[in-house]
C-alpha cells in the first residue's frame, strides 16, 4: 500500500496534525510527518514532494495556518493528490489560512478540508487509497456502517423519549 505523508509547516501545526495521523494509523496506513515551511524551507519543501512518488507516497497532506501557501507549493511540484488542512493560526480564525489553500490557480489543484480538518484530510487521504486497495476500502465501509448504526441507535432512543 502507498504512504501518506504529512507536511507542516511548523511544529505548531502538530496539535491538529496529530488527528490525521491518528487517523491514518487507526486505518493501517503507514505515514511519513515532515515539517516544511514554504517560505522558510523551500528547497527541501520542494526536493522531498519530487521525490515523493519514488518513495513510496500516494498522497500528500499539508497543513499550514496564517498565508498558508504550503500545500500550493506542494502541489506545484507534483502530479500526486494534495489534499491541504488550513490552520486556525492567527485573529483571523484561519480564514486567511482557508483561501490561501482553497485559491489555486487552474492546473494546480489542492483539495481542502475545513479549517483544522485533519480528520477529514487523513479520511479523504484512505479514501483515495482505498481506490486501489478493497481491504482499506473495506475498512471505510465498516466504519461508515459503524456510525450509521450509532445515529440510528440514538434515533430510536430520543422518539421514544418524546413518544
Amino acid at each position: 500500500m502507498k504512504k501518506v505523508a504529512i507536511i507542516m509547516g511548523s511544529d505548531s501545526d502538530l496539535k491538529v496534525v496529530e488527528k490525521a495521523i491518528t487517523t491514518l494509523k487507526d486505518y493501517g496506513v503507514e505515514t511519513e510527518v515532515h515539517i516544511y515551511s514554504a517560505h522558510r524551507t523551500p528547497i527541501e519543501a520542494k526536493e522531498f514532494t519530487a521525490s515523493a512518488r519514488d518513495n513510496g507516497i500516494g498522497v500528500i497532506i499539508a497543513a499550514a495556518g496564517k498565508a498558508a501557501h504550503l500545500a500550493g507549493a506542494i502541489a506545484a511540484n507534483t502530479t500526486l493528490p494534495v489534499i491541504g488542512i488550513p490552520i486556525k493560526a492567527s485573529a483571523l480564525e484561519g480564514i486567511d489560512a482557508l483561501l490561501s489553500t482553497v485559491q489555486m490557480p487552474a492546473g494546480i489543484p489542492v483539495a481542502t478540508v475545513a479549517i483544522d480538518g485533519a480528520e477529514n484530510a487523513a479520511l479523504l487521504a484512505i479514501q483515495i487509497l482505498a481506490v486501489e486497495d478493497k481491504t482499506l476500502a473495506e475498512k471505510l465501509q465498516m466504519a461508515r456502517d459503524s456510525k450509521k448504526s450509532k445515529i440510528l441507535e440514538k434515533d430510536k432512543e430520543i422518539n421514544a423519549k418524546y413518544k
